[in-house]
């Protein structure tokens, strides 16, 4: 069985074991961007450290959980984003002002809203943390 979106199954699996309280996550959904997204979830002190092990048919990742995300998830359909309109899909996916993050792929690579902003890009969303 294939998997449609292999980023949207990890932030879910982070999401759910992050309810049932457990502290490391293994998949086998390895990628690029999956790496990416974790890597600015990990900066922001929403996620703990990933490793990757090498098992011989793909690459297995442990993700540690810190207990620190009440939800994460993907942005479905992919908005293209002007860097003034970040605001709209703050409130759109994001509880309050200033809390959360959205995760943006643009011209110079994956990063948070707020980077973007700073650097006046805009993109493609990704998906959202809080």
């Amino acid at each position: 069985m294939s998997l449609n979106d292999p980023l949207a199954n990890v932030l879910s699996s982070i999401y759910n074991y992050e309810k049932l309280g457990k502290k490391e996550l293994t998949t086998k959904n390895n990628s690029k961007l999956i790496r990416g997204v974790l890597t600015i979830m990990q900066e922001e002190g929403l996620v703990g450290s990933q490793e990757i092990t090498e098992d011989g048919k793909g690459n297995i990742l442990k993700i540690n959980l810190l207990g620190s995300l009440n939800k994460t998830g993907v942005i479905k359909p992919r908005f293209k984003v002007k860097n003034t309109e970040f605001e709209k899909y703050e409130k759109r996916f994001l509880p309050a002002k200033d809390f959360g993050i959205l995760i943006v792929s643009t011209s110079k690579g994956l990063m948070s809203h707020k980077n973007a902003k700073e650097q006046n890009i805009g993109g493609t969303l990704i998906s959202f943390a809080y």
